[in-house]
Order: C-alpha cells, then sequence, then structure tokens
C-alpha cells in the first residue's frame, strides 16, 4: 500500500453536512446482504434489486471518497451463487454493472483502482472479460482503491494462501518455521491492503458472512439491521460515527 495513501488521512479534519470527522477507518468494508428478501419484500424482479443494489454501491463510494476513505470493499458474491436459480440474471447485471462503471467518471476523476478477490475469473466469460477490462483499465490509478469479493469464501481464502506457503516449502523458497502472521498475510488475496477498520454489515442477519475472516479480527463491526438495497448516506454516516466513538 502507497505510503501517500496512508499519510493523507492523517490529521484530517473534514465537515461533512457538519459532522466533524477527526477519526476514519482506513480501509471500509461492507457486506452487502439482502437483495434476494429486497425483491420479494417489495415484490419486484431479482433483476430490480440487483440494479439498486449497484446503485447503492456507487453512491457509497462517492459518500466514502467525499470522507477521504483510501479503501473501500463491498462482498457482492459468496461461491453458492451459482446454486441461485437467478444466476444467469445474476451474471449479466454483474457484467453490465462492470461495463457501466469503467465508464464512470468518478472512476477516472477519483483515480480509482478496481480490484477484485475472489475465484472470479471461474464466472461465465461475458463476466470475466468485464472484470478484466475494468482491471486493466484502472491499474495505474492509486488515488482511492475499490475492491469487490466476488465467489468469495473467507476461508477458502485462507486455505489458498496456506497452499501457496506450501507450494513455497517444497520449492525451497522458504523455510516453515519462519512463517508468522505477516508471511501469511502476503499470500492472501488482499496481500496489498491493510486490514479493514470496520466492516459495516448489511441484512436481518448478525453474520458477516466470511469476510476478511484473517483481516477482521480487529475490526469494529456494524450491523445496519437493513437489506443492502435499503443501506442510504444516513446509514452510512451512522456507521462512521459509531466506529469514531471507539478508541
Amino acid at each position: 500500500m502507497p505510503e501517500d495513501i496512508i499519510d493523507k488521512i492523517k490529521g484530517l479534519v473534514k465537515k461533512e453536512e457538519g459532522f466533524i470527522t477527526l477519526k476514519i477507518p482506513r480501509h471500509l468494508a461492507i457486506v452487502t446482504e439482502g437483495k434476494t428478501k429486497w425483491s420479494k419484500k417489495h415484490n419486484v424482479s431479482i433483476q430490480e434489486a440487483y440494479n439498486k443494489s449497484y446503485l447503492i454501491i456507487r453512491s457509497t463510494a462517492l459518500s466514502a471518497i467525499k470522507l477521504n476513505i483510501p479503501i473501500i470493499t463491498f462482498y457482492l458474491l459468496g461461491t453458492n451463487m451459482k446454486d441461485l436459480e437467478q444466476f444467469s440474471v445474476l451474471m449479466d447485471s454483474l457484467k453490465e454493472f462492470f461495463d457501466d462503471l469503467a465508464e464512470r467518471d468518478m472512476i477516472e476523476k477519483n483515480k480509482i483502482k478496481v480490484s477484485v478477490f475472489g475465484k472470479w475469473y471461474a464466472l461465465p466469460g461475458r463476466v470475466v472479460d468485464s472484470i478484466k477490462n475494468i482491471i486493466d483499465k484502472t491499474k495505474d490509478y492509486d488515488g482511492f482503491f475499490m475492491n469487490f469479493c466476488i465467489n468469495y469464501d473467507g476461508q477458502e481464502e485462507i486455505v489458498d494462501a496456506v497452499k501457496l506457503l506450501v507450494r513455497q516449502i517444497k520449492a525451497g523458497k522458504l523455510d516453515a518455521e519462519s512463517i508468522k502472521a505477516d508471511v501469511l498475510k502476503e499470500n492472501m488475496y488482499s496481500s496489498y491492503f491493510l486490514a479493514p477498520d470496520l466492516v459495516i454489515v448489511n441484512g436481518d442477519k448478525k453474520k458477516i458472512g466470511g469476510m476478511f475472516l484473517w483481516d477482521s479480527k480487529e475490526a469494529e463491526i456494524y450491523f445496519t439491521n437493513k437489506l443492502w438495497p435499503d443501506f442510504d448516506k444516513t446509514e452510512f454516516m451512522d456507521a462512521i460515527k459509531e466506529y469514531q466513538k471507539g478508541k
């Protein structure tokens, strides 16, 4: 992580609608649960729920940028998504989202680098191509960092990191006795990023859904009790205020 990105948030005093932000997370992670339940609750198509979800993602990212939060990660999809009846619709909407995001002014204006964690490369080709496009288009940006967890599982992330370490040991490139927490971190999907300071969990269940199981040890958890499509700027600022109460 470039040091200048971290340095620019130190000593920050900024007003956001009369609220002075003296302490902000360097890495904000958000679990976007509740899209299917929201569609049923409001008797709308799952496509409409996904579209609403992506609007919330963009507006939330802009709110984070206004507060100068350098890293924001959205947990979009777990590894069980292929079991969903609406899988094809989901893939189409995901492709449209990344195609649209790649052309958004907010990306270039704020120099947002987009990364994706998980086994996203195992998704249908049309989605993989869209993800590759936005990753390539933003690879040299370093103003802010927007990450997405797709086809992701926190336990798999740890298991995959262990597999990498085993391969390095077998190749004689690593001594097993030298493995410490920081060495494991270097082999995680999120190796280049600071651990999250704050995790916002949406949905009607008080579960983090396996997001950043290794990295969330010291993170503060904020449960909204709202389905993700109902998440708004007020809830976002409530989470930040609650975070600022912590020591």
